[in-house]
């Protein structure tokens, strides 16, 4: 199969680079898999995973929302954020997660429901991602 460049950009740090087979990510309109070749595109992405394929092997990343730009060989994902599964902290996960339920199960006027559903959303997918099997 053949590679491209994938960037993943945080605002703290750039989170991987390198060449890879295949990238999955989770659009607006659902999953688009970029292969080498594909056609140009920038698309917003939503909270959820991304599926990096290398030397026939994957590893996913839980990445809030973003943007994807694909440009000749070369795709850059820029989020907010991005963990592997070994660099969530779980119990922080889990934290954000209830105070998120509690915002939402508890409503008071001043509570910004939007805000807090997307809290809720981005501590699912870090607990669901830190289940994933641990890459070496």
């Amino acid at each position: 199969m053949s590679n491209f460049h994938l960037d993943i950009v945080t605002p703290d740090k750039p989170f991987f680079s390198d060449e890879v087979e295949m990238v999955i990510v989770r659009g607006i309109d659902g999953d688009l898999a970029i292969l080498k070749g594909r056609a140009p595109i920038t698309t917003p992405l939503r909270i959820g995973k991304v599926r990096v394929f290398q030397d026939g092997k994957e590893r996913i990343a839980a990445i809030s929302d973003g943007y994807v730009s694909v440009v000749d060989d070369k795709v850059t994902i820029i989020t907010e954020s991005a963990e592997w599964p070994d660099e969530i902290d779980t119990e922080r996960a889990k934290a954000a997660k209830e105070r998120a339920e509690d915002r939402l199960k508890n409503r008071r006027d001043n509570i910004d429901i939007h805000r807090a559903e997307l809290a809720l959303h981005r501590a699912i997918n870090r607990l669901e991602v830190s289940q994933i099997k641990k890459f070496d």
